[in-house]
């Protein structure tokens, strides 16, 4: 990367002006976000994310991943964390209001030719993209997806006994996602807060003990993951250890969201040695054995 602006990203963007439809919020912070978008929705995929305006005088935008959306309706949802004046302003909005949205920004994870056993991992409010991807696999066919998620926070819905089984999860492991489970698909959940039906230890603990338990052919497994950092390099070390590929997406402060700052670039192997690569743009999602933590 040479550090030039891409131009020819940012025309593909849309900024949209979008109509908040539904507001929700849920302890840890934690508040969802309903908005008609039909352009954006009409060109999004899954770990892409927008760059939205929280308020009106705020010029600062802030990126939000994509946990929903349908190119049908134009609708997108979203997940987030109220931890900073944006976001914690962007709680106060209503419904009915409008707000700039840029995007769809970012590179996806892959969209075809997917092994029989996809793996989904999400940490926190690396969960969003994962939810995106799930229903994206529901309709690809011929693929049985397996989602764990984790929090130290209480997950921002109510978590359900699952009805799927699981070979090679703990017995006492049976906490679900209801959305997913309705379109179904196996989920579990982990977390160190003793949460009940959840995995006691990390979300990449409850990976790495369905992948040696499950009988499942290593071949027919690969994994995706988005999360804060140390998740992820835990997810690398599985994946390399355990010779499986995986597709991870990057968490990164960003100031323009477009490629013209590079205030977000990390490090990645390519084949013509390691370059800076800018989460925004070039990514946020990597193959996982190339990035360079």
């Amino acid at each position: 990367m040479n550090g030039a602006f891409d131009h020819s990203h940012r025309a593909r963007l849309i900024d949209e002006n979008a109509e908040i439809l539904a507001v929700g919020a849920y302890p840890g912070a934690q508040h969802t976000l309903r908005v008609k978008a039909p352009e954006i929705a009409a060109r999004a995929g899954p770990g892409t994310f927008v760059h939205l305006r929280c308020e009106p005088a705020m010029l600062m935008r802030r990126p939000m991943s994509i946990m929903r959306a349908d190119p049908g309706t134009g609708i997108i949802d979203i997940l987030y964390k109220a931890q900073g004046a944006g976001t914690r302003a962007l709680a106060q909005r209503q419904v009915g209001e409008h707000l700039k949205m840029l995007g769809p920004i970012g590179q996806s994870f892959k969209l075809e030719g997917y092994r029989r056993r996809p793996l989904l991992i999400g940490g926190g409010v690396g969960i969003p993209p994962m939810i995106y991807l799930a229903e994206h696999l529901k309709r690809v066919a011929d693929v049985r997806p397996l989602v764990l998620m984790g929090s130290e926070v209480p997950f921002p819905f109510s978590p359900r006994p699952s009805q799927l089984m699981v070979p090679g999860m703990p017995a006492a492991v049976i906490a679900a996602l209801p959305l997913l489970e309705d379109w179904g698909i196996a989920c579990r959940l982990a977390s160190l807060q003793g949460y009940a039906g959840c995995f006691e230890g990390y979300v990449t603990e409850l990976a790495a003990t369905w992948i040696e338990a499950s009988g499942v052919p290593r071949e027919d497994v690969e994994i995706f993951a988005c999360g804060p950092t140390p998740m992820l390099k835990a997810v690398q070390a599985l994946a390399a250890r355990l010779t499986l590929p995986a597709e991870l997406s990057l968490e990164e402060n960003m100031a323009c969201a477009v490629g013209g700052c590079a205030g977000c670039t990390v490090r990645i192997e390519t084949p013509q040695g390691s370059a800076m690569k800018r989460v925004c743009v070039d990514g946020p999602v990597f193959a996982a054995a190339t990035i360079i933590f």
